[in-house]
C-alpha cells in the first residue's frame, strides 16, 4: 500500500467530564476541522480513524471489564456529529466510497487512563478483553501504519500522544513531515474525587442484532454500528469454540425499489460489504496492522455474508431480510436488539411477535441522534447537517452530479 492509500490518525484526549454534546463540541471541533481540512484532497479520498482516549472501562482483571453503553454511544455519537457539522462546513462527503474530496472517517474508543503508572520494561501487546474496546498499547500493537498522525496541542493532548508514540515505537517509521499538531479546544473536569463513576454498568450479549438500509455507509450508520458491537460478549482470547455473534439485516434491493433516486441505492452485496469493512476498523485486532492490504475475508453466499475477526471469537453476520423483523422473529437465540429513534416503534413490535412465539423478549437499546442543534453556529447549519447523514440526500447529489455531467 502507497502513503496515500493508508489511513490518517487523530489522537484526541479525554472528553469532558460531566459530557454532552455542546461540550464534545467546544473541546474537539478544532481538532477535527483541522484534519478533515489537511485531509481534503481534490483528486482522491481519505480515510481517518478519530480515536478517542478515555477511562472508559471499568474492572480490575481482563477477563471482567465493563463499560457504561449509554454513556459509551453518546460519546460516539457526540462525535460524529461533531465531525458531519465539520464536513458540511468543508463541502466534505462523509460517506464510505464518497469519490475524491471526501473523508470516511471511523470513531474509535481507547481505554486509556492518565492515572496509570507503566514500567519502563512494558511493551505493547494485543490484550484484548471481554470487551470490543481495547486499551493504548493494544491499539497501538494492532492499528498502523499510517498516512498522518495529528496529535493535539494541549497538556493532555501532548500526554495522550507521548504514550501513544512509547506503544507505537517498532510499528512504523514516521516522517517529522507525517506528525501534525493541531489546536485544540476547551476541555472542563469537573472532578470526581476518587469514588467510583455513578454510571451504571451495562451488560454484555453472545448474540447481538440490528438492521438497516445502509446505502452509502455514513456517520448515523456507522454509530448505529458501533453501539451495537459495545454490546458484544467477547469470549476468552483465543476461544473461538463460543464465540459472539454480530447479526446485522440489510434491506434487500426489492424493499426499496420506491425509495426517492432508487435508481442510485448500491446493490445489496456492495452495501453488506461496506459494513463488514467498516466494523473490520472496530473488531480487527492483528500484530501485522494493515500494512499487508488485505481486508477480512468473507463467505460470500446469496444474501448471507459472513466473517470472523480476533482469531474467531467474533462472528459477524449480514443476511439479507425482506420485512421489517428479519432474523429477530426467525432466530430466537438472540439477546440484544439497536434501535434508532426511526426505528424504535420496530423494537416494540419484534417484541410482540417474539411472544406470540413464546420466546424471550430482546433487550433493547437506543442510540443517541446525530443532531446539530447544539453545536451549529447558524440555524442553517442543521439543514446542511442532515443533507451530510441522509441517504436519500446522497442519492440525490449523486443523481444531481450526472445530469450536470451529461449538460
Amino acid at each position: 500500500m502507497g502513503r496515500d492509500d493508508l489511513p490518517s490518525l487523530l489522537l484526541l484526549p479525554y472528553p469532558p467530564e460531566p459530557s454532552s454534546q455542546s461540550l464534545l463540541n467546544v473541546a474537539y471541533r478544532p481538532s477535527i476541522t483541522a484534519a478533515l481540512s489537511k485531509l481534503k484532497r481534490p483528486t482522491k479520498a481519505s480515510k481517518l480513524i478519530i480515536a478517542v482516549a478515555c477511562p472508559i472501562l471499568h474492572g480490575q482483571f481482563l477477563r471482567s471489564k465493563t463499560l457504561s453503553w449509554p454513556e459509551a454511544q453518546a460519546l460516539v455519537a457526540g462525535v460524529y456529529g461533531v465531525v458531519s457539522v465539520v464536513c458540511s462546513q468543508l463541502s466534505i462527503n462523509t460517506e464510505v466510497d464518497g469519490g475524491p474530496g471526501s473523508v470516511d472517517a471511523t470513531v474509535i474508543l481507547i481505554d486509556h487512563d492518565r492515572k496509570r503508572r507503566f514500567t519502563p520494561d512494558l511493551r505493547p501487546a494485543i490484550e484484548p478483553n471481554n470487551t470490543v474496546v481495547v486499551d493504548m498499547a493494544t491499539f497501538a500493537s494492532a492499528y498502523y501504519p499510517w498516512d498522518y498522525v495529528f496529535h493535539v496541542r494541549t497538556e493532555l493532548g501532548l500526554e495522550v500522544y507521548q504514550t501513544y508514540l512509547r506503544f507505537a515505537e517498532g510499528k512504523q517509521t514516521l516522517l517529522q513531515e507525517q506528525l501534525i499538531p493541531v489546536e485544540g479546544g476547551l476541555t472542563l473536569n469537573v472532578a470526581q474525587g476518587d469514588s467510583p463513576r455513578s454510571a451504571t454498568q451495562t451488560s454484555n450479549y453472545p448474540v447481538v442484532c440490528l438492521g438497516g438500509t445502509f446505502d452509502y455507509l455514513h456517520p448515523g450508520h456507522k454509530l448505529l454500528l458501533t453501539a451495537g458491537a459495545l454490546l458484544l460478549q467477547v469470549p476468552r482470547k483465543g476461544d473461538s469454540s463460543q464465540p459472539c455473534h454480530y447479526i446485522i439485516g440489510i434491506t434487500g434491493d426489492e424493499m426499496l425499489r420506491n425509495k426517492k433516486f432508487a435508481e442510485y441505492v448500491q446493490p445489496w452485496e456492495q452495501r453488506a460489504q461496506n459494513v463488514i469493512l467498516f466494523l473490520s476498523c472496530l473488531l480487527e485486532l492483528s500484530h501485522r496492522g494493515w500494512k499487508d492490504g488485505t481486508g477480512p475475508k468473507i463467505d460470500a453466499q446469496d444474501g448471507d455474508f459472513r466473517t470472523s475477526f480476533r482469531e474467531g471469537t467474533i462472528q459477524v453476520q449480514c443476511v439479507r431480510i425482506h420485512d421489517p423483523f428479519g432474523p429477530t422473529i426467525t432466530l430466537e437465540d438472540i439477546d440484544a436488539l439497536v434501535v434508532s429513534g426511526e426505528t424504535r416503534s420496530g423494537g416494540r413490535a419484534v417484541n410482540e411477535k417474539r411472544a406470540e412465539r413464546g420466546w424471550a423478549a430482546l433487550e433493547v437499546f437506543e442510540v443517541d441522534v446525530l443532531d446539530a442543534g447544539e453545536i451549529s453556529d447558524e440555524p442553517s447549519k442543521t439543514e446542511n447537517f442532515a443533507s451530510k447523514i441522509s441517504s436519500t440526500a446522497i442519492r440525490q447529489q449523486r443523481a444531481h452530479a450526472r445530469a450536470f455531467t451529461k449538460i
